[in-house]
């Protein structure tokens, strides 16, 4: 019920495109912007490209913004080249057959996927020159080396989230309330200083690895924002 009504919202906030075409990928574009593509059957036999263009330094709240050109939009969707939709993130977009749902964490994408009406989910294919693309160019000529990184980084963030667990509950403990009807709890883990910043920094890559592969959970991949 809750997803329905999220979806619903969602959709709500899809504005009409402005038909132009989509503008081609540039290497200098890698940290700021991620594109992606979807083939679809359309009817009559047909096929339909989609391509998501999704722009992390836009804002479709400002004026000037939303009569700008179709690389300023936060998000656009394009069908055959030519966009149809723009959108602020996070947002659902309607496609043949289903929709297209795209949001962003503080470390990059965490959904790209197409959502079929029967409920089927398929993740979007990357640009080959985006930070996607070159993850996923990496995980297909190394696949040993690319699932060992991605053990790491999921060891990293479940490492980071249990140390905050830890300290969490040794903060509420010594609320006074609270310590005289359980006592007090010490964590018995205190890292340096030197080591704290170490760990938030390998928790924020790590984070940034896994938004790459559209990895994400709200608890293990939040705990470093």
């Amino acid at each position: 019920m809750v997803k329905k009504l999220r979806q619903r919202w969602q959709l709500g906030k899809v504005r009409p495109g402005d038909g132009s075409a989509l503008a081609e990928y540039r290497l200098w574009q890698v940290f700021s912007r991620s594109l992606f593509f979807l083939e679809l059957p359309a009817p009559a036999g047909k096929s339909n490209a989609y391509a998501v263009d999704v722009r992390y330094l836009a804002d479709a709240k400002t004026k000037k913004q939303h009569h700008a050109a179709a690389g300023r939009s936060p998000a656009a969707l394009y069908r055959d080249g030519v966009q149809i939709n723009r959108s602020n993130l996070p947002t659902t977009f309607p496609v043949d057959g289903g929709v297209i749902e795209v949001a962003t964490s503080a470390f990059g994408l965490k959904r790209m996927h197409f959502v079929s009406d029967s409920g089927g989910e398929q993740a979007l294919r990357p640009h080959h020159r985006s930070q996607e693309g070159l993850r996923a160019r990496f995980g297909q000529r190394f696949p040993r080396t690319s699932a060992l990184v991605g053990a790491v980084t999921l060891t990293i963030l479940l490492a980071a989230l249990a140390l905050g667990l830890l300290h969490g509950i040794e903060t509420v403990t010594k609320v006074p309330v609270i310590a005289e009807h359980v006592g007090t709890f010490t964590a018995p883990i205190r890292l340096p200083g030197w080591a704290t910043i170490t760990m938030t920094a390998a928790g924020a890559l790590s984070a940034v690895e896994r938004a790459l592969r559209l990895r994400y959970n709200r608890l293990i991949d939040s705990v470093t924002a």
